[in-house]
């Protein structure tokens, strides 16, 4: 069903690119309305007549099934957080990065350097450096962070390492941390 919508979505925009006064163009859209009442086979692929747009349209999953896939890793949903278990490693976790945050802008010297913690969100100001913010996502059961090097990331805890782990790139949120705040403010630090 969802491919099928998938399928008349794409028929749309190429409908809206033909000639519309155009008979084989007509035609071709009938026979292809026609292809999208059959269920589409994951090796079959279609393409439209030839018009001023050449565009094709598939329905072969693009799948990269090799180990090093950047893609997101699969959820273990047998593995998800209970929610008072989240907010206890969750709560955990960002108190703990507020106390060594403090620490931290006792030794660097950084114009606008701030830490604050409100309405469970923290935030870490470096000045002209940028803004780190830190927040629980409770129905997803992540810590989420937005970051001025590597922009936005979404945190599981990962039981084997005892850690929050971004699935997609499998980087630790500390390591993380500690790696891009050395790069922006040239002092090291300890997050564990």
């Amino acid at each position: 069903m969802a491919s099928r919508l998938l399928f008349l979505r794409r028929l749309s925009r190429y409908l809206k690119l033909a000639p519309s006064s155009s008979v084989q163009t007509l035609r071709a859209s009938c026979a292809l309305l026609l292809e999208a009442s059959i269920p589409l086979k994951h090796t079959t692929c279609s393409s439209p007549p030839s018009t001023a747009s050449s565009r094709s349209f598939c329905s072969r999953p693009s799948l990269n099934l090799d180990g090093d896939s950047q893609g997101p890793a699969a959820i273990d949903y047998r593995s998800v957080l209970q929610e008072d278990e989240f907010h206890r490693l969750a709560n955990s976790s960002i108190h703990h990065l507020l106390e060594k945050f403090e620490e931290y802008g006792d030794t660097v010297q950084i114009d606008g350097f701030d830490v604050d913690y409100g309405n469970e969100v923290l935030t870490l100001k470096l000045g002209a450096s940028g803004t780190y913010v830190l927040n629980k996502q409770t129905p997803n059961r992540q810590i989420w962070l937005s970051s001025p090097v590597s922009g936005p990331s979404r945190f599981d805890w990962d039981h084997n390492a005892q850690a929050w782990v971004y699935r997609r790139t499998k980087a630790n949120l500390l390591t993380l941390l500690e790696a891009e705040l050395e790069q922006l403010c040239g002092e090291p630090i300890d997050l564990s």
